[in-house]
């Protein structure tokens, strides 16, 4: 079973191809069930090995990057944060025509939480926060530049895309709401880390609590604003203010994080409106609780 399509530059991926890679690398894993896992993710291709790991491969060259990066500094961050993030149990090669290297992780019970129905948001707010906070701490030399720095860097795609989706959402809504985030004062604090992708698919929950945090393909330092849009992803209103004071940012970084939050779904929505209706469906939550944010009485 090949992953489905996303991305043009897509590499060929199936589970024979994966088989081969995990048994001639890790022959000590050759007789584990392999099980392809249905994701929203738009990087890796996903499969279940035995009953206690994850097999992630990027699905193009591009996710090399990521690749490099958790493998060297996930086991660095794991100490400092206070919910379980991914181990790293194999470092894989390119071979056998694949071009990346990629991962062998342990896996990590859990479910992704749904915006609708959380039993408990309020306490998902602050363990968000709590693990944000976390972040923030460490110190650890050289660490590479996160993925999303200043929301600037989007401003082309995301002026290009509130006209795409204006059909489905105030275009005109949109677009004030990205102005206020894109002309709000930019970080002039020192770098602090930051997840990078904090989607409802790198979240797993049990019993109504945040128990680990996945992906760290775009963690890095910079602006701390990226890692506030899980408030507009994740969160209802109510949660979202308790989560904000919480976390304890000021005026500006929270309304980049808003921006953040609106420029990674309206990004988003067209480009996987026909591949992949679980980030499409988060898209749509996003931009959703972006507006509503444009009322009074904002968060």
């Amino acid at each position: 079973m090949a992953p489905t399509r996303l991305h043009e530059d897509q590499l060929e991926i199936d589970d024979d191809l994966v088989r081969r890679l995990v048994d001639t690398q890790f022959p000590q894993w050759a007789n584990a069930r392999l099980i392809p896992v249905a994701s929203s993710g738009t990087v890796n291709a996903l499969y279940r090995l035995g009953d206690d790991m994850l097999v992630r491969l990027p699905l193009a060259e591009w996710g090399i990057d990521g690749v490099e990066r958790e493998h060297e500094w996930i086991p660095r961050l794991a100490p400092f944060l206070p919910v379980a993030i991914p181990k790293l149990l194999g470092r894989g090669r390119p071979g056998l025509g694949y071009p990346c290297p990629w991962s062998v992780f342990g896996w990590i019970e859990g479910s992704h939480p749904r915006p609708d129905d959380l039993p408990r948001p309020d306490l998902l707010a602050s363990d968000l926060a709590a693990m944000i906070r976390a972040f923030h701490q460490i110190d650890l030399p050289n660490p590479p530049a996160a993925y999303r720095g200043p929301v600037a860097q989007v401003d082309d795609s995301v002026r290009q895309s509130i006209a795409q989706v204006a059909y489905e959402f105030d275009a005109t809504q949109l677009m004030k709401a990205w102005e206020i985030s894109f002309h709000a004062p930019g970080w002039d604090g020192p770098p602090l880390w930051a997840h990078g992708d904090l989607l409802a698919s790198n979240l797993l929950m049990r019993d109504g609590r945040l128990a680990a945090v996945i992906d760290f393909g775009a963690a890095g330092v910079g602006d701390p604003a990226c890692d506030l849009m899980v408030a507009w992803n994740v969160l209802p209103r109510e949660a979202r203010r308790s989560f904000r004071d919480s976390i304890g940012m000021d005026d500006a970084t929270w309304l980049r994080g808003r921006g953040w939050a609106l420029a990674q779904a309206v990004i988003a929505l067209p480009y996987y409106r026909e591949t992949n209706p679980g980030m499409t469906a988060s898209a749509r939550h996003a931009l959703g609780q972006v507006l509503a944010d444009q009322t009074p009485g904002d968060p």
